[in-house]
């Protein structure tokens, strides 16, 4: 197994709070975009059962097809994620591929996301302000790790959302979220 996500997401804070906290636990500004997510449902196996993903993120110009493996069961999503950047101008030949190979669009989660980037707890975090198109505002705390380095990961996520004094957590997806599957 390759790199693991580790995160977790909260429904809508006080933005100004939120960032004014940020800032004194020294988070530096990473910057604004706008991400349009594209998922694929696989033609021989359920996502929502086996709890996997596949997307296509537009970023800009940038473009990257994720896998996201089953979560495993913690407090935090925990859940192997493999990348693969490719260039704006092959999206539509990549789309075509998957559809050729019976692989289905079935939503397009679209965001505006402003990124923190601090160390907390021996860690290096992403905080993440979404605001998502038809589901409202969230924050997510994010690691990438090894397996090695997951329970550092779940700790300082807990501990820096307790500290921005963020509540309602969830691991739904934005996907599962739009969906109305947020069971988990």
């Amino acid at each position: 197994m390759g790199q693991l996500e580790v995160e977790l997401k909260f429904a809508a804070a006080d933005r100004a709070a939120l960032e004014q906290r940020l800032r004194s636990l020294a988070a530096q500004p990473v910057g604004i975009c706008s991400q349009a997510d594209e998922y694929f449902a696989h033609p021989a196996r359920d996502f929502a059962v086996t709890d996997e993903a596949l997307r296509v993120r537009a970023e800009g110009a940038r473009r990257v097809l994720t896998y996201k493996g089953p979560k495993a069961a913690a407090a935090v999503k925990i859940r192997e994620e493999v990348e693969a950047n490719f260039a704006a101008d092959q999206e539509a030949a990549l789309k075509r591929i998957l559809l050729q190979l019976g692989f289905n669009s079935v939503a397009v989660v679209s965001k505006t996301r402003q990124s923190w980037a601090l160390e907390y707890s021996g860690q290096q975090l992403k905080v993440e302000v979404d605001d998502v198109e038809r589901l409202g505002s969230f924050v997510e705390i994010e690691v990438v790790t090894d397996a090695a380095g997951v329970a550092a990961a779940e700790a300082a996520i807990l501990g820096l959302a307790r500290e921005l004094q963020l509540s309602r957590a969830s691991r739904a997806s934005y996907l599962a979220l739009l969906l109305g599957q947020a069971g988990d």
